[in-house]
């Protein structure tokens, strides 16, 4: 395909090639015409035709134009025959046809318009294929959304049923209703302010909001609050961050959402009990931070979807102790991530996962 629709390197006038053929075909057709001038002379000479002499000359503007022009649609047909294959290949396109690609075989004006027909096929196909993807994602949207608020929501109405019939035996069976009640309404809003985030981070005019912090302080701070949590779950943590500080632009908001959904997917597929390793390294070029966790391995299809929203792995691999997200959580890391012109990468090998965040040391530039 890529063959069909190479740009032609030389640019040659059709209008040449036709005054070309045009000027060839005028001088057959004149050597012709006098050659047959010549021959019914002699014949007429021979045969002694003095009528056929005297109308001859009447003849021979009629027999010129016919003999210019056969020979003129000679020299012309592959140009004529160009030109039915670019209506052909129209027709083509036209009903639908989108994977048709016009032959391009000449480096002249038609080659050009035959060029440019397959690349706008292309591009329609293209466009044809990302809105298709579009609106699947569309409802891929809609499905995950609608699965994942309907749990949460379903357990806080049958909850609050309970409660409004006064279906509990005492006041600690009250409690607990209440409590439960209350976690899933946290656990609905968290699912609500992931998927608030992710379109807000994915619109068009997204801006961070840069400040030049420490990012060492920021890792400790957020190491700091994440550590009872990994305790409560059975998950000890090792920090390999240094002591030295890391000035750089970034937006610390997004970037400590970004960080604290790594150590969160860490926590709720490490195997229990277990350890998180947490790494921060800084050179001239650039600055990482690495997440390393063990768990269950994943297969390359899963590897492949992992960094896609509302992707969740196996719940058999998810911590007990912990809700279950949107499946947006690495996907809004990435973009956030992404916005600052950096990369998130997964390094999976056997039961070792290491989430390796990456930035451009110098970010003294605003969005």
């Amino acid at each position: 395909m890529n063959e069909l629709i190479q740009k032609p390197k030389r640019k040659k006038r059709i209008q040449v090639n036709i005054l070309i053929r045009m000027v060839l075909s005028l001088i057959i057709a004149l050597a012709i015409n006098s050659l047959l001038v010549q021959l019914f002379k002699k014949i007429s000479n021979v045969m002694e035709w003095h009528w056929f002499r005297n109308f001859f000359p009447y003849l021979l503007t009629p027999l010129f134009m016919v003999t210019f022009i056969f020979i003129f649609l000679v020299l012309t047909r592959r140009i004529v025959r160009d030109l039915i294959t670019l209506e052909q290949g129209l027709q083509f396109i036209s009903e639908g046809n989108l994977h048709y690609r016009v032959p391009v075989v000449r480096q002249d004006e038609l080659g050009r318009v035959a060029h440019n027909i397959n690349r706008m096929t292309e591009r329609l196909e293209q466009q044809i294929v990302k809105e298709r993807e579009i609106e699947k994602s569309k409802m891929e949207l809609i499905t995950g959304i609608s699965h994942d608020l309907r749990t949460p929501l379903t357990s806080i109405i049958g909850y609050i049923e309970l409660l409004r019939t006064d279906s509990y035996q005492d006041k600690d069976e009250y409690t607990r209703f209440v409590q439960n009640t209350y976690n899933k309404a946290i656990h609905l809003k968290k699912l609500l302010d992931d998927l608030f985030e992710y379109t807000r981070l994915t619109s068009v005019d997204t801006h961070l909001n840069l400040r030049r912090i420490n990012l060492f302080q920021l890792l400790d701070q957020l190491l700091f609050e994440f550590e009872p949590i990994a305790q409560e779950n059975g998950v000890y943590i090792v920090k390999d961050i240094g002591d030295s500080s890391i000035i750089t632009s970034v937006d610390s908001d997004k970037m400590a959402r970004a960080i604290d959904n790594l150590l969160m997917n860490a926590l709720k597929y490490s195997l229990k009990p277990g350890g998180i390793c947490i790494r921060l390294q800084a050179t001239p070029e650039q600055i990482t931070i690495e997440v390393e966790n063990e768990g269950i391995p994943l297969t390359q299809d899963q590897k492949e979807k992992l960094f896609d929203r509302f992707y969740k792995v196996d719940h058999s691999r998810s911590s007990e102790g912990i809700q279950t997200g949107a499946g947006l959580g690495l996907s809004i890391a990435r973009n956030i991530v992404e916005l600052h012109q950096g990369t998130l990468t997964l390094d999976h090998t056997n039961n070792t996962f290491i989430f390796q965040l990456n930035l451009p040391t110098d970010r003294s530039s605003s969005s």
